[in-house]
């Protein structure tokens, strides 16, 4: 079962990650852009993600992805961590972090390690 210290782990691996707050609940951002947070639930994690690919994911596992009115309209995806495997929230981890990264930089990172975005 995945916990918080697993999620900080992988986020934390990601190019010029910090770890932070947001809301009061521990967060990630890329040069001060959020692109996750822990929630007050505690086992649920905040991941930005594009909306198709959001609804796309509710869709086809709703006990793992879903999102509350507060999210509808944010490019958010929430994520029950003990439904997750590790592989696959590196994976929207790293989505999430592109999307919140300056540009140039999304685009250094993507253009080494033949498009690895982690360090």
């Amino acid at each position: 079962m995945l916990n918080f210290d697993t999620v900080r782990d992988i986020a934390l691996a990601l190019p010029e990650a910090e770890a932070g707050t947001s809301y009061g609940t521990p967060a990630f951002k890329v040069r001060g852009k959020l692109f996750a947070r822990l929630r007050e639930e505690g086992d649920v994690l905040a991941v930005k993600a594009e909306i198709g690919h959001r609804e796309a994911l509710i869709a086809s596992r709703p006990e793992t992805y879903f999102v509350t009115p507060h999210y509808q309209d944010h490019p958010y995806v929430l994520v029950r961590l003990p439904a997750v495997e590790a592989a696959e929230l590196a994976d929207l981890l790293a989505d999430a972090w592109a999307m919140a990264a300056p540009k140039r930089l999304a685009t250094a990172v993507a253009g080494t390690a033949g498009g690895d975005r982690r360090r």
